[in-house]
């Protein structure tokens, strides 16, 4: 039987994390797919090549959603493109220096809300693939109940 309440908890923290992460980006000028363009450019897999068509993979669009995203951020001079040498007819995109350095920066506020959220996240994956054997089903519902919580204690003293 599916543990619906973890399972649920893990979508609930995912978009929390993706909702900070849009808002993040747009707060620093930037488009949420665009952030998860660099984002994707930087942290290719070892051996897998920048064309539109593996970063259209990596980001789950339709090839030509890809070129335009590519397009707007070679106008703001974050990528550029360039022809492979092992293949002429192939474009590679390539970060510019202003492209990593705001990626850097934009990355280095990620890792801080994934610091603080990592930990709850962490507890309520392992409740589902079952690295906590022995207490599985209790744990996902323990950090509901801590999310909900924590929540009230928040609304309570903010709003």
């Amino acid at each position: 039987m599916p543990d619906f309440k973890a399972m649920a908890e893990l979508r609930y923290q995912i978009r929390k994390f993706l909702r900070f992460s849009e808002n993040a980006a747009r707060q620093a000028g930037i488009e949420p797919q665009q952030h998860q363009l660099l984002l994707a450019i930087r942290g290719l897999p070892d051996g897998a090549s920048p064309t539109i068509g593996v970063l259209a993979e990596r980001m789950q669009l339709q090839h030509h959603s890809t070129v335009e995203l590519v397009d707007r951020l070679v106008e703001r001079n974050f990528l550029c493109r360039l022809r492979s040498t092992n293949d002429r007819r192939q474009v590679l995109v390539k970060l510019t220096h202003d492209g990593e350095d705001f990626l850097e920066k934009l990355s280095l506020h990620h890792l801080e809300e994934l610091q603080s959220a990592g930990p709850t996240f962490v507890k309520v994956l392992n409740s589902l693939i079952g690295a906590n054997h022995t207490d599985k089903p209790d744990s996902a519902s323990e950090v509901v109940k801590e999310n909900v919580t924590h929540k009230t204690r928040k609304d309570r003293n903010h709003g």
